[in-house]
């Protein structure tokens, strides 16, 4: 799958292939620095179909949408109406080895070995009560062209809702597993990484703990990981980091819910032990980190760091507010209505 600078990716490019998702590699930061990307603002167009379907041409999710533009319709947003495209993000607080799965933020990052790269990928993890468990394993098996054997529990429920499922289904284009999967060694290797014939539920909290990937990203995955990779799975709604520069920098999901009727946006946030040491004892930087784990936006918020942090934070509200505006009024033309304006 052909792989594009963030600063290079385009709706123009995206409504070639408006299924396809742009897996993007990020240049890993500087020693002491966890901060990459830059966040993006988009204008909804007539034609677009969904909330999901715009994220996946930005490599994203419905939910990590909804995160950053919380007053947005959830599903089909008006045509006219301006999102803020998450693409800026702190890395979670991991070894860069491998393959990385940070569960409240429904994105899977791999470090090709040898490379300064860090590839991020939106995910679709289990629902409540069949969880994909946070663990430290590795890839114990690759295969192609997956068939699927319903497992007991899955062939129970989905009898109860009317559905009897076969006892085993081929490869193709129908099935489950989609044609690529990679067993983890964890348990009795019923945790897989796999493709989906369901491409709406990447992005959502459906599987059976499984990690569901869009199809070209599971293909390019497939092709690059060798066996025996590193896989790391933690839960992380709350990372943050103070960059070289001096700002620091907290970036907030909804946690994991633990019923159905939850809400996650007003749920208990479980904070590192050693949160309170980096938000410190300064009032205002308090003030700051405090509405940031209140709003829960889903991407990088400066919260400390004098002058730098309340110029970057201006600067951000700025910039997406020129793109749906000014800049698609000079342009005059479908072009420029198009364009994918770089915070």
């Amino acid at each position: 799958m052909k792989r594009v600078s963030l600063l290079a990716v385009t709706l123009l490019a995206a409504a070639v292939a408006p299924h396809a998702a742009l897996a993007v590699d990020y240049p890993l930061p500087p020693a002491g620095s966890r901060l990459v990307g830059v966040n993006q603002s988009y204008v909804v167009q007539e034609g677009d179909r969904n909330l999901q379907s715009i994220a996946r041409r930005f490599n994203s999710s419905a939910l990590l949408l909804l995160e950053a533009n919380n007053t947005v319709a959830p599903v089909w947003p008006k045509p006219g109406t301006q999102l803020l495209i998450p693409t800026q993000l702190i890395l979670p607080d991991t070894p860069r080895e491998g393959i990385v799965v940070n569960l409240p933020e429904l994105r899977l990052y791999y470090y090709p070995p040898g490379k300064d790269i860090v590839q991020v990928y939106p995910i679709g993890i289990g629902q409540v009560g069949l969880e994909t468990p946070v663990m430290v394993t590795r890839i114990s098996q690759k295969i192609p062209n997956p068939t699927w054997t319903p497992p007991a529990g899955i062939r129970a429920r989905s009898l109860a809702k009317g559905i009897e499922l076969p006892k085993v289904v081929p490869a193709g284009p129908g099935n489950p597993l989609g044609r690529y999967a990679m067993r983890l060694a964890k348990g009795n290797g019923e945790y897989l990484i796999h493709g989906t014939n369901a491409p709406d539920s990447v992005g959502l909290r459906v599987s059976s703990g499984c990690i569901r990937m869009n199809a070209d990203d599971i293909q390019s995955l497939f092709a690059q990981v060798p066996w025996g990779t590193r896989v790391e799975i933690v839960n992380q709604p709350v990372k943050y980091t103070q960059e070289p520069d001096g700002v620091r920098y907290v970036e907030v999901h909804r946690p994991l819910s633990q019923q159905l009727e939850e809400n996650t946006q007003t749920a208990p946030l479980v904070l590192p032990a050693d949160f309170a040491t980096f938000t410190g004892d300064d009032a205002a930087t308090r003030q700051r980190v405090n509405a940031a784990l209140t709003r829960r936006a889903g991407y990088p918020v400066a919260v400390a760091g004098g002058a730098a942090a309340s110029s970057r934070a201006a600067d951000a509200v700025q910039s997406a507010k020129v793109t749906s505006g000014a800049e698609r009024a000079e342009a005059g033309s479908l072009e420029a209505d198009k364009a994918v304006q770089v915070q």
